[in-house]
């Protein structure tokens, strides 16, 4: 018998189809519910190439989690209605694990205010990649000792937001890290508007958006006479999903509302 019942949000997106594929193939997990605005009435195991469950997809969350009763919720939708899912689940009892990025500060307040009320906990992982968090962490080691630095960040063209949370996750932790503040640069003259990008506590972002991509960021480190790369590559959305399932695993013994797959793997 499954240990988990899970239901998916944005199940018909390219993440939610890879979502449902690994939930699906790992026994520990019953996939109980599937919603989207898109592909209503279709069979997930049709969206997966015959490798989903054979529920049909839904677009009214609240009924599909009322008649399921789900122990967790994975959400790849949108930043636009990730929140409001999250306090839907929370409401519920249901245990939020996000994957949709684009997150406000005051969005994550309220998540964490509602994870109290409910006493339901849950986590939102700007990035669910094993790499990917273990480069902020490389970045946030070496930003003690090497304050100047640079976030590049390059993704598909149907991404939405910019800077991608993985970016603005890194420029925090960079920021919390640093046991200096960068060097001062000298005035600088700019011949076209926003072409050093945009800063997040005293780390300049560049946002790529171009087909081709999946998810990339490097992180580069300027020193007198040296320079380090931190980089991350994702050259499928599958690289995902082993990051999916530890924090399903872990969610339910979470302390309240969480953000970043980090405090999961250096606890």
């Amino acid at each position: 018998m499954a240990e988990m019942k899970v239901a998916v949000v944005g199940a018909a997106g390219r993440m939610g189809r890879e979502v449902l594929k690994a939930l699906a193939a790992a026994p520990e997990f019953e996939i109980v519910a599937a919603i989207d605005k898109e592909s209503v009435g279709a069979l997930c195991r049709d969206l997966t190439g015959g490798v989903g469950p054979e529920i049909a997809v839904e677009d009214k969350l609240g009924a599909a989690l009322d008649r399921s009763n789900p122990d967790a919720l994975v959400d790849f939708s949108s930043a636009a209605g990730a929140t409001a899912h999250a306090m839907s689940a929370i409401s519920r009892g249901i245990a939020p694990v996000i994957g949709a990025t684009g997150l406000s500060d005051a969005d994550v307040r309220e998540l964490v205010a509602a994870s109290r009320e409910h006493k339901t906990p849950g986590i939102y992982a700007p990035n669910f990649a094993i790499g990917a968090v273990l480069m902020m962490r490389f970045a946030q080691m070496a930003a003690k000792w090497l304050p100047n630095c640079e976030i590049i960040e390059l993704h598909h063209d149907r991404k939405e937001d910019a800077p991608s949370g993985t970016a603005l996750l890194t420029a925090q932790l960079i920021g919390d890290a640093r046991s200096e503040s960068p060097t001062r640069k000298p005035k600088p003259v700019f011949k076209v508007e926003g072409v050093r990008g945009g800063t997040v506590q005293e780390t300049p972002i560049h946002s790529v958006r171009l087909s081709g991509f999946v998810a990339h960021q490097e992180v580069i480190f300027g020193g007198k006479g040296e320079v380090l790369t931190v980089r991350h590559d994702s050259m499928d959305r599958v690289s995902f999903m082993e990051g999916v399932k530890l924090c399903l695993r872990e969610v339910r013994g979470l302390p309240g509302f969480t953000v970043g797959m980090d405090k999961i793997l250096f606890r």
